[in-house]
């Protein structure tokens, strides 16, 4: 292990690895398929970067997130080392010079997609390259049992065909016995080594709040301590609301979201890791491989839907290993709202025959056809057309997907495509006499091959900022550009792409993916209901009750949590109530207070408070004055 060691000094900086990281290591090395059950910010990238470095060949890391992607290639790249990622939005030039780099340019690290996976051009090259081992990162979404099944990550075993032999390590923070399982069989490993640390982190407090004011008690925890935080909501519409309720409150914050540009994220990104802003509000689209060890807070405002998934996220606290804080803001209807999000809309088998059947009526296919064949796909105008319910549709779509009955690809953006009908001296002569479209159409031609001989997809935002002009002027002068019969070219708003991959034979089509159907929907109840129940138990540590559902047992109490802290003062139970309401009237009988400002006094979760309150005015003990405000009954 010298030589690895040495790696690991002089790229990374470390004096020697974690005791689960050497072992792990020693798998790979001696080229044993491998699990890596590591808790978020135990290093699981060291576990397969180092061996990759001293291991000849290149090294390919399968993973979910563009995001996670770009951060560890950067990362790499910074220490000199030679990583690349295929991620979406480069030419099929780009692609192509990309893998050619894999195979000839000594790289280190190829970062994809499973979705990359799919085509033909990527399989091949990765049939060249001299691969010496494969790593799956957030192996947990290959699982029907995960909290992210990703159904291109079933394609991922493929990789043993096209490099036989080769050993694969799958790594997760967050993985069920039964997940565990699931990894096994759908990576098809062989015999793996399974290393699985304790997933106890003595220094995050998991805590619980009920209350019915969330966004002032959100302003209160994280104007306690500017330290770096992480709210966590589960719109797009709600990330912009909290963050700007942020601002207006004092607190430094800017949020994110799937529906920004690449850009955007990453200007908001930067600002956030640099500190320059104390608060990330954001969807569950941010967080994953985000390097920020000093995160001193995460706060979720509406209840997760999964264990796994709040596990994961409030895992991102408290990585330097000070005292950090993961919490929940609950009121009484978030049950009902967990319920009515991702039980409400499950479709069963009936629905997903209709919507298969609607899908093919819309696209015009006959029984026996459609094999093989993509369209352009409006979802919205497919959900107007058919009056269907959007949730239950799309997720119709993704049981359809995940079982290869079709491949739904999502853009949500406009898809442009453009083809030349004159030969390129004909158009360079056309250019000279109309300087105001040579600009952007030079920097087509540059930017993508092959329009002279096929019709290529066209990144309307990419050509507009390389060119320093408007999409609209762009779609413009495509309008000249084909009114003189130089190009061909057709635009259209489109949700997504739909690829049938099946002949249409409606009810026997569905039929053998029913059993899951069911089986899927009964484990999305199951993770719900574990999710209730951890909010509700207020008997048990929360930390025991999170390693319990990950199949550790420990005995010993975290001392730290909500229900740790609240058995410590004995509080809330029926003696203690007697003292709330005696603290209430001594602090009220000084002078009238409003419910946040006695909150604010006083160390009692607010629940505890509100009953009490309600209980000293129901005996008229106390009264409300016209300001809002409780005081004492005269």
């Amino acid at each position: 292990m010298s030589s690895l060691e040495q790696i690991l000094k002089s790229f990374w900086g470390y004096d020697g690895f974690r005791p689960s990281q050497k072992a792990i290591i020693q798998s790979i090395y001696s080229g044993k398929d491998a699990i890596a059950l590591l808790p978020t910010g135990g290093g699981k990238s060291i576990c397969f970067q180092v061996p990759a470095m001293a291991l000849e060949g290149i090294c390919i890391v399968v993973s979910p997130l563009v995001a996670l992607m770009k951060d560890q290639v950067r990362t790499l790249q910074s220490r000199g080392i030679k990583a690349l990622s295929l991620h979406s939005g480069i030419s099929y030039e780009e692609l192509d010079a990309l893998l050619d780099n894999c195979i000839y340019g000594n790289y280190k690290f190829l970062y994809l997609s499973p979705e990359r996976l799919q085509q033909e051009i990527v399989r091949e090259r990765i049939r060249q390259m001299n691969v010496n081992f494969i790593a799956v990162d957030e192996a947990h979404c290959i699982s029907q049992w995960g909290h992210d099944f990703r159904p291109a990550y079933l394609q991922i075993s493929d990789l043993q065909k096209l490099q036989p032999n080769i050993p694969v390590i799958a790594l997760t923070a967050t993985a069920t016995t039964k997940v565990v399982d699931d990894i096994i069989q759908k990576l098809e490993l062989r015999d793996p080594a399974i290393f699985k640390n304790s997933l106890y982190r003595p220094n995050l407090a998991y805590m619980v709040y009920r209350t019915e004011d969330k966004f002032y008690k959100m302003k209160q925890i994280l104007g306690r301590k500017a330290a770096p935080s992480i709210v966590y909501v589960r719109s797009r519409r709600a990330a912009a609301e909290t963050s700007k309720y942020l601002l207006n409150s004092g607190v430094s914050s800017t949020f994110y979201h799937g529906g920004l540009p690449a850009e955007e994220k990453d200007k908001r990104l930067h600002l956030w890791q640099k500190e320059e802003v104390q608060v990330m509000v954001a969807t569950n689209a941010f967080g994953m491989g985000i390097d920020k060890a000093n995160v001193h807070t995460v706060i979720h405002t509406q209840l997760p839907e999964s264990i796994e998934s709040y596990f994961q996220e409030a895992g991102r606290a408290g990585r330097n290993g000070e005292k950090a804080f993961s919490i929940i803001l609950t009121s009484k209807r978030d049950k009902e709202q967990l319920t009515k999000q991702f039980l409400g809309n499950l479709p069963n088998t009936k629905i997903v025959k209709y919507i298969y059947k609607k899908l093919c009526n819309y696209f015009q296919i006959s029984y026996g056809e459609g094999e093989q064949v993509s369209y352009s796909f409006n979802f919205q105008d497919f959900c107007n057309t058919y009056k269907l319910k959007s949730a239950t549709a799309y997720n119709a779509l993704k049981v359809l997907d995940t079982h290869n009955i079709i491949r739904l690809v999502q853009d949500f953006k406009r898809k442009t495509t453009l083809k030349c009908l004159v030969s390129s001296n004909r158009l360079l002569n056309y250019l000279e006499s109309n300087p105001n479209i040579s600009l952007v159409m030079r920097a087509i031609l540059r930017t993508y091959g092959g329009a002279f001989e096929d019709h290529v997809t066209i990144d309307l935002k990419r050509i507009a900022n390389k060119t320093l002009t408007s999409e609209k002027e762009i779609i413009a002068i495509f309008g000249q550009l084909e009114k003189d019969n130089m190009i061909a070219y057709t635009t259209a708003d489109t949700d997504a792409e739909i690829v049938f991959l099946v002949p249409r034979e409606d009810d026997t089509t569905i039929n053998p993916i029913a059993k899951f159907i069911q089986q899927q929907n009964e484990r999305k109840v199951a993770l719900v209901n574990a999710m209730v129940s951890y909010i509700e138990n207020d008997e048990r540590c929360k930390s025991i009750q999170l390693l319990k559902y990950f199949g550790e047992e420990v005995s010993e109490s975290c001392g730290i949590c909500t229900v740790c802290i609240s058995n410590e003062k004995n509080l809330p139970n029926e003696a203690s109530a007697i003292k709330i309401k005696n603290d209430i009237i001594d602090l009220i009988s000084k002078h009238p207070a409003s419910s946040r400002a006695i909150h604010d006094a006083l160390p009692y979760e607010e629940v505890a408070l509100l009953d009490a309150l309600r209980e000293l005015i129901a005996t008229k003990k106390i009264i409300i004055n016209d300001y809002n405000q409780y005081e004492i009954s005269v």
